[in-house]
């Protein structure tokens, strides 16, 4: 039996998702002993932090370049973790560039290795397929098409279904929502999810906030910004004028839940908004040199998660030179004002809900890890 599980999430969602998985696991094996690295959310739920994500806050390689000592020491350190405490499974969730290298280490103790939350290598960087392969054990993904690819190149896959299910929920409905931040509950509301990396956010955001702007004219709306709980609205008043803005920190679902139309930056917030059923315009602005390269190395027709798991374009995506406020907000009118299209796009939305799988992604991971001594 499983007495041991060590666990990696590097980054705050691994934190949100792996919460649920340790908590699933201490209900269903009390005794488990749950410790590795990892946020306050799983802390919560029982499971011994050795290293915080709060630590691990760097991207780019130049950041990762400066901060080489500090991964080599946590490398070594959980190493001898692994030696010393010899977890029975390695339970890896998502940040990919880190935990396969640990795999290799994890492997030689002969521990069972787990992955949660595949790298996006039907994308981009396949050449993890081969090292996955050879170090892990059990991928348990949360994308139904992602099972198919990785049982093509024989690697034991299974789809468990997308933990965001288990955390969707907006509490306040349309009336509670405007009453709360002077909404006119009768007026359209035009929302701006410009994301949580400020490098993003001053790509993309003016030309989202110029376009919501020039609709809210014409359709008289009302435009609404979900600021990220990690950002400030500072930030967003010192470099914009916003007058005429409502920002709501920390309330992205119902931000989502209750806006008529939004402009969602690529990420999983396109998901997130699917879900609630809003119909939306993906957006994506980078350096020409990133956009470049990106062109080299990605493989995907498109590029949000939305239309990646309906598995065609059913929301319009405005990408690079495309992403300026005149041509979003022209072909943003177009779907405002036909409402076949509008309901069209409605119904493509519910199906991509559907094709996320049922809620206890997390309960049926801590199964299968339970399962893999």
């Amino acid at each position: 039996m499983v007495q041991r599980v060590m666990i990696i999430a590097g980054e705050a969602s691994g934190d949100l998702h792996g919460a649920g998985v340790v908590r699933e696991l201490k209900r269903l094996s009390p005794a488990v002993d749950v410790y590795g690295v990892g946020g306050d959310k799983m802390k919560r739920e029982g499971m011994d932090i050795i290293y915080h994500i709060r630590e691990l806050g760097f991207m780019g390689f130049m950041e990762v370049l400066k901060h080489l000592p500090f991964i080599k020491t946590m490398e070594y350190t959980l190493e001898q973790i692994v030696k010393f405490k010899k977890p029975d499974v390695l339970l890896l969730i998502d940040y990919p560039g880190f935990n396969l290298r640990f795999a290799r280490v994890a492997k030689r103790y002969g521990v069972k290795i787990v992955f949660y939350i595949s790298p996006q290598v039907w994308a981009w960087h396949r050449s993890r397929v081969k090292k996955i392969r050879l170090l892990v054990d059990k991928m348990l993904v949360i994308f139904p098409f992602e099972a198919a690819f990785y049982r093509a190149e024989g690697i034991d896959a299974e789809f468990v279904g997308h933990p965001l299910l288990e955390v969707l929920e907006a509490k306040l409905d349309r009336k509670n929502f405007c009453r709360r931040f002077s909404l006119d509950e009768q007026k359209p509301i035009v929302a701006l999810l410009p994301g949580s990396r400020k490098q993003e956010i001053d790509s993309i955001f003016p030309e989202m906030l110029s376009a919501a702007r020039m609709i809210s004219l014409q359709n008289d709306a009302q435009i609404v910004v979900g600021v990220a709980p990690t950002l400030e609205e500072e930030y967003f008043r010192t470099l914009y004028n916003i007058k005429d803005i409502h920002f709501i920190k920390g309330l992205t679902y119902e931000v989502m839940a209750n806006a008529d139309f939004a402009f969602v930056t690529s990420g999983t917030a396109t998901l997130e908004t699917a879900c609630f059923g809003t119909p939306m315009f993906v957006v994506y602005k980078t350096s020409w040199l990133t956009y470049v390269i990106g062109r080299v190395l990605v493989h995907v027709k498109n590029i949000g998660l939305v239309n990646i798991v309906a598995g065609k374009k059913i929301v319009p995506e405005f990408i690079q030179y495309k992403a300026h406020a005149k041509n979003m907000t022209k072909q943003a009118m177009k779907l405002l004002h036909d409402g076949r299209r509008l309901a069209e796009m409605k119904a493509e939305l519910s199906n991509v809900k559907v094709l996320l799988g049922t809620v206890g992604a997390s309960r049926r991971v801590a199964e299968r890890v339970l399962q893999m001594k």
